[in-house]
């Protein structure tokens, strides 16, 4: 008797479990189903808080800046979750989806023509947020233009020039194309002033005056030995080139300003004669001889 009262109560349950409730499209819902809908829709709702929080630590760690951009792209994660969940739930209780993803995908083949230099740049910065290799704060040259990053964003990285003008550059810009970062390793940067001195001056009193100015900069890296070269003979002058090292990109055309003026007065001091451009002219005797008589 316990054991038929127990398989009445079995049947009654499972019979209140998949009673039919409706249908959609073509199939019916029970309690069961509607239960497993639910607890589907809650492990996409955790799932995509989980999602969107370690996206969010993610752009923290490397200093990306809370702007529209950031909000932008965590909201289309988390779209992206709950629109793969709802998917998930609907198949499982047995909706059929095959044609309503046939659509999405020719409509999102079409979104991605239309939005090939955004998704381009996106991807792009993505890139560069996880390798890296461009972090704000470092003097870059790109297109032949030196620049501070100031803020590196999803789409476009916003610089700063030399003459303190903001411009924007799309990531792919940086992504794809050869770029010098200064700043990637350390901030150490060479310098290099070139002067020309005259053909009777004394070479070795040139080399030492230039050795000893290079050396007496007090802002230059003190453990880096400035280098001279001998760079050549030109037609009017001999060509001298002096480098040293700096520990701050940014300011190499100030620091450059203040190299050439040690090295001006220190020729200046010296007696050396600082070279400029000069052409001898020789007349022929007989063009002398005939200009005398007239």
């Amino acid at each position: 008797m316990p054991t038929t009262l127990e398989n009445l109560l079995q049947s009654a349950r499972r019979s209140l479990w998949d009673a039919y409730l409706f249908e959609i499209a073509g199939t019916p819902v029970s309690l069961m189903t509607l239960i497993t809908l639910a607890l589907i829709l809650g492990v996409t709702f955790l799932l995509s808080r989980l999602v969107d929080g370690a996206l969010a630590r993610a752009f923290r760690s490397r200093h990306v800046e809370r702007d529209a951009t950031l909000l932008v792209t965590r909201r289309l994660v988390r779209y992206t979750v709950w629109i793969l969940g709802v998917a998930v739930g609907l198949q499982t209780i047995g909706v059929n989806l095959s044609a309503l993803f046939a659509a999405g995908a020719v409509f999102a083949v079409a979104i991605g023509f239309a939005m090939q230099n955004i998704a381009q740049n996106f991807v792009s910065g993505v890139i560069l947020l996880t390798e890296r290799t461009i972090k704000p704060g470092d003097v870059l040259e790109a297109e032949g233009r030196i620049v501070q990053v100031i803020r590196l964003g999803i789409r476009t990285t916003v610089a700063q020039t030399l003459d303190n003008e903001a411009i924007i550059i799309p990531n792919s810009l940086l992504a794809q194309n050869l770029v010098k970062n200064y700043t990637l390793q350390d901030s150490l940067y060479r310098i290099r002033a070139t002067v020309g001195v005259a053909y009777s001056s004394d070479m070795r009193l040139v080399r030492r005056v230039l050795q000893q100015a290079a050396e007496g900069l007090p802002w230059r890296v003190a453990d880096r030995t400035p280098r001279l070269l001998l760079r050549g003979f030109g037609a009017s002058s001999v060509d001298w080139e002096v480098s040293v090292w700096i520990d701050d990109p940014w300011i190499s055309r100030r620091r450059l300003s203040e190299l050439n003026e040690v090295l001006w007065w220190a020729l200046k001091d010296a007696g050396i004669t600082i070279a400029f451009p000069q052409l001898d002219v020789h007349f022929d005797r007989e063009f002398i001889d005939r200009v005398g008589r007239s």
